[in-house]
């Protein structure tokens, strides 16, 4: 009963309704799913399922999609930001045209997302923040340069583990961002879906001067302004609250 009744409707009657998303997070990631809520304007809402970060991730992935099914979501968020690891993104890619394939309905993911919203603001020449180490940023400086970006600046916090990358403390976060910035950077941007930067935003732009693109804030950005939605939200950086 409880499924026809979920076939039926997205929500309650008494719920104002426009779009939901299925947000996919990973099961220890901490950032997305409240950062994501706190983007909702009215009558949008997330509905969020966690995956296991390991070798089978797209089954993992498909797996936690398919349970979310069954409340009808309009698109599908996948909170996850793989270039800190070889042919992270075109796995990443793969994983959409599977997850498109399966459930009919649009994904959008915080990698993709990224790009897209640098685009938009006309950024091709980025700073990059991420929490990981030297290694780890060669790949992700490899990842923006093969879609065209040219990285003039790029640092991390090299923290050691998730729990870490969660509960990095903000002046860390702030710090890092004033050490990419540089003339040459048309924007600063941000990968690593599990550190928390979207409450920041709006604070970094006003002391930096120039467009922040953070990796959760592009993905809810990109899943509104395809599904029809164009209210502009303040409080949380320019992407969000001129485009």
């Amino acid at each position: 009963m409880l499924i026809d009744l979920c076939q039926e409707t997205h929500l309650s009657a008494t719920l104002p309704y426009r779009r939901v998303f299925g947000v996919l997070a990973p099961y220890f990631n901490t950032a997305v799913e409240p950062e994501l809520a706190d983007l909702r304007p009215t009558g949008v809402w997330n509905q969020t399922a966690r995956f296991i970060l390991d070798a089978n991730v797209l089954d993992n992935i498909a797996d936690a999609a398919q349970k979310l099914m069954a409340g009808r979501p309009d698109a599908l968020i996948v909170g996850l930001a793989p270039e800190n690891f070889p042919g992270g993104l075109a796995l990443l890619t793969e994983g959409v045209e599977r997850l498109t394939k399966a459930t009919g309905v649009p994904v959008f993911t915080a990698s993709h997302a990224t790009h897209a919203a640098l685009r938009r603001v006309g950024a091709h020449r980025v700073g990059v923040v991420t929490p990981f180490d030297a290694e780890s940023n060669a790949h992700v400086r490899a990842a923006f340069e093969a879609e065209g970006f040219t990285v003039v600046a790029i640092d991390g916090l090299a923290r050691p583990g998730f729990d870490q990358i969660a509960n990095t403390d903000p002046d860390d976060i702030r710090r890092i961002f004033r050490t990419v910035d540089c003339p040459d950077a048309q924007a600063i941007v941000h990968v690593g879906t599990g550190l928390p930067v979207v409450h920041l935003v709006d604070e970094l732009e006003n002391a930096l001067g120039k467009p922040v693109v953070a990796c959760n804030a592009a993905s809810y950005w990109q899943a509104l302004r395809e599904m029809g939605i164009d209210d502009k939200i303040q409080g949380f950086g320019r992407l969000l609250a001129e485009y």
